[in-house]
């Protein structure tokens, strides 16, 4: 049973928004490993 559209995006939302957020802070940890090395 497929989802309806507007849930769909909703997921796809959540999705790119908790993957943004790992990504920023990812790279905040990469800068602060470099920066105290």
């Amino acid at each position: 049973m497929p989802l309806p559209e507007d849930k769909r995006k909703a997921n796809l939302r959540l999705a790119l928004i908790l993957a943004s957020m790992a990504l920023v802070f990812l790279l905040g940890f990469f800068v602060r490993m470099a920066w105290l090395r």
